[in-house]
């Protein structure tokens, strides 16, 4: 027997009957032949972590743009405060932690230098929109290994491509493990980025909200430990109930919205950071108009998406693809003078 069968049978003994079993799975897109070692939700997760995607979100902005402090968070450091969180409600729960692990991971990957920022430009751009989180199955798919992909399983890309949005309106993902990242994301970019603004001397303690405060907690490492023990033990009260869905109680939920709400208006949309963003949206707005331009000075790669898939969606391949400080140096390399010819 190899090891991945018995790490699949403990998975079965283990798990919540209402977890998603590796052995279960879709499958992927592509047959394989399975690994000896591993579930295909960790391959999954491996493939993920040495993705030169995952590799550039080191240097993509999470909420402050170009921050030299140490301390702030990035793409990166926020993808994986994610994974931690999500990984104890889903062990909190019973449910498949390599699964909620590849999602976590992968969630993000689709992001545009600059933040939102530079999403909200290639959504004004392209004839067809931008969202992240369609660009991050894209790139899983379509993009990284040399355009094959990375050829994940059905359960990963579902959550991937779910993770957005708190809002009834919105698709959920199929599996548990899928909810509990869309709720994990959340959980940790409300309670770090109120930690990071107040770093940055853009907000004070004082200033937030007093009725989400007594709620959920009087600092971040408080609210974080409310809303996961919230999440484990409605979602269990949820199962128990037939009612098979990962959600926080009323009142914690509503905290939680009433921050995020705060966060949008005071710090994510609002005026102390308009100038920082608007120049960042300048530089990319630029950057892709270079390109759209001049579109036989994009990589082969790209250039071959062109031909195939036309101008708007090479360069938006290529420029969704760059972090902050490529997307810098393109900057100055095409606009910039460099030398004076008299």
């Amino acid at each position: 027997m190899h090891i991945r069968e018995i790490i699949e049978e403990k998975e079965k003994k283990l798990m919540n009957a209402h977890g998603t079993i590796s052995l279960n799975t879709i499958g992927r897109q592509r047959a394989e032949e399975l690994d000896e070692i591993r579930t295909c939700f960790m391959v999954d997760r491996d493939r993920i972590i040495h993705s030169k995607s995952f590799r550039r979100l080191k240097h993509k902005t999470q909420v402050f743009i170009k921050t030299f402090g140490d301390h702030y968070r990035t793409r990166l450091t926020h993808t994986v405060e994610v994974s931690q969180i999500a990984r104890t409600i889903g062990r909190g729960i019973g449910l498949n932690e390599d699964l909620i692990e590849a999602i976590s991971l992968g969630h993000d990957i689709g992001h545009v230098a600059f933040a939102h920022n530079g999403e909200e430009v290639l959504n004004e751009l392209l004839p067809k929109g931008f969202s992240h989180n369609v660009n991050s199955i894209r790139v899983l798919t379509k993009l990284e290994n040399q355009g094959k992909g990375l050829n994940l399983t059905k359960e990963v890309l579902d959550g991937v491509l779910n993770h957005s949005g708190l809002s009834d309106k919105v698709n959920k993902a199929f599996t548990l493990e899928g909810q509990v990242v869309r709720y994990s994301d959340k959980i940790a970019y409300v309670n770090h980025d109120i930690d990071d603004s107040i770093r940055a001397g853009v907000l004070r303690e004082e200033e937030l909200p007093k009725e989400y405060i007594e709620v959920l907690g009087v600092n971040c490492s408080n609210r974080i430990n409310t809303l996961v023990k919230d999440c484990i033990y409605n979602t269990l009260k949820n199962i128990e109930k037939n009612k098979i869905e990962v959600s926080l109680s009323g009142d914690i939920e509503r905290a939680l919205l009433g921050l995020r709400s705060f966060m949008f208006k005071n710090v994510y949309s609002g005026s102390k950071l308009k100038i920082e963003r608007d120049k960042a949206k300048f530089i990319l707005e630029q950057v892709f108009l270079y390109f759209l331009k001049n579109q036989k000075e994009l990589p082969k790669f790209y250039r071959n998406i062109v031909e195939e898939e036309g101008l708007y969606q090479g360069v938006a391949d290529y420029i969704s693809g760059m972090s902050d400080d490529y997307c810098l140096l393109t900057f100055n390399e095409k606009y910039v003078p460099k030398l004076v010819v008299y």
